[in-house]
């Protein structure tokens, strides 16, 4: 890797000094909900449990009852942990509602995304999932 170097670095005349003291935060504000509003947190939940429900309902089968089971208890608890995390003390900050999330959008790593784009992004993959249930179920339906 190449590095410009000043005359002042090349000659020697560079003179080191301390680090500027920095203020000691020690007050953090913690954000554990995202921002996202409840209903899209539980339209998600509710599209994975779909996906399970259709299978289930499609391939009805006894030997299928115990990993259908173990298979919810981990969507229901992948899904409860984060949102107990948010009641945990400490966090002062509130999801948006339904209508602040519409007239402002969210901030993603890359950058603003209004509100339709960013449901689009977060339910594109459990509407698939659950399509692609239905489509193994007529599947199995029609051979």
């Amino acid at each position: 890797m190449s590095k410009q170097f000043h005359d002042h670095f090349v000659t020697g005349k560079a003179r080191i000094v301390e680090a500027p003291a920095v203020p000691l935060r020690h007050q953090v504000e913690v954000d554990r909900n995202f921002e996202l509003p409840v209903g899209l947190y539980a339209t998600t939940v509710g599209l994975y449990l779909a996906f399970l429900g259709v299978l289930f309902a499609g391939l009805a089968s006894p030997g299928l009852i115990i990993p259908m089971a173990i298979f919810a208890v981990f969507i229901v608890g992948m899904f409860g942990v984060p949102a107990l995390w948010t009641r945990l003390k400490g966090n002062v900050s509130e999801p948006m509602t339904m209508g602040e999330f519409e007239r402002k959008g969210i901030v993603t790593h890359t950058g603003h995304c209004n509100a339709r784009d960013a449901k689009i992004q977060m339910l594109i993959l459990p509407v698939l999932i659950v399509a692609w249930a239905c489509a193994i179920v007529t599947i199995v339906a029609l051979v």
